[in-house]
């Protein structure tokens, strides 16, 4: 299980514990933010890259694979069905859309290439997202 908490303390700025460690998220200036920190989306891709590349690393490992590196990019924007050519077809509206590029170095032979580009859309951040999210949600208004 884990648990952090987030803290409005001026503007937009809100601090954000998980107990061990604090880190800020804010937004752009032009949104009125004070741009000291990753806005909430960034926020979310970060741990979507972390995870991702922890995965692979980890599961490298255990194979005892050559893995000299590895990076991932994640872009996210919202774009409209019509203009998806990834999407299903049966999708309107506006879609939150994520874009992914990882880097995998390392010295391979075909089948691990494969596997490695298997689990790199597999990582536990990855799966919550693509899967959904059940919220039960608990809202105090003093």
């Amino acid at each position: 299980m884990a648990t952090i908490e987030a803290d409005l303390t001026t503007g937009a700025v809100v601090e954000i514990t998980n107990g061990t460690h604090t880190w800020v998220a804010d937004e752009p200036t032009d949104l009125g933010g004070t741009n000291t920190g990753p806005n909430p989306y960034e926020m979310l891709l970060g741990a979507l890259g972390a995870c991702t590349c922890i995965t692979l690393s980890f599961f490298a490992q255990r194979k005892g694979w050559d893995l000299t590196s590895v990076s991932a990019r994640f872009t996210y924007d919202k774009v409209h069905a019509d203009d998806c050519a990834d999407c299903d077809d049966d999708l309107t509206g506006w879609l939150e859309h994520v874009t992914t590029e990882i880097f995998i170095e390392g010295t391979f032979d075909e089948a691990a290439r494969a596997r490695l580009a298997e689990v790199a859309t597999r990582c536990p951040v990855h799966r919550t997202i693509e899967k959904g999210i059940v919220f039960t949600e608990n809202v105090t208004v003093g």
